[in-house]
């Protein structure tokens, strides 16, 4: 099975994507690691300065549902995360792509 890879791009709040790289990479990523999503990032952009990118991989689309699941309704993001990355995002947007296969087994894991 293909490993699946998304490339997520967030729009920080003008002048808050200093405060939202640091709180993926001190807290959210963190969290994703425990589940065994695999992060790769931050970029930021070379062309906006509060535009930013970002990968997460997982082994299969399986474990995406599974692991998005673990993640989106457990309580560090609810009770905690959410409340502070969302209102720093101005927009997202995700794109998900096929991993070519063996790459799951070089993903720089945790």
């Amino acid at each position: 099975m293909a490993g699946v890879i998304e490339i997520r791009t967030y729009r920080a709040q003008p002048g808050r994507s200093g405060e939202l790289t640091a709180l993926l990479v001190d807290r959210v990523f963190p969290v994703h690691q425990d589940l065994g999503i695999r992060v790769l990032g931050v970029f930021p952009s070379a062309e906006d300065n509060d535009t930013l990118v970002w990968l997460r991989a997982f082994p299969d689309a399986a474990s995406r549902e599974t692991m998005t699941k673990a993640f989106y309704t457990g309580n560090q993001w609810t009770e905690e995360l959410a409340g502070l990355v969302l209102p720093l995002i101005a927009e997202h947007s995700v794109v998900l792509i096929e991993d070519t296969p063996g790459l799951w087994d070089r993903w720089p894991a945790a």
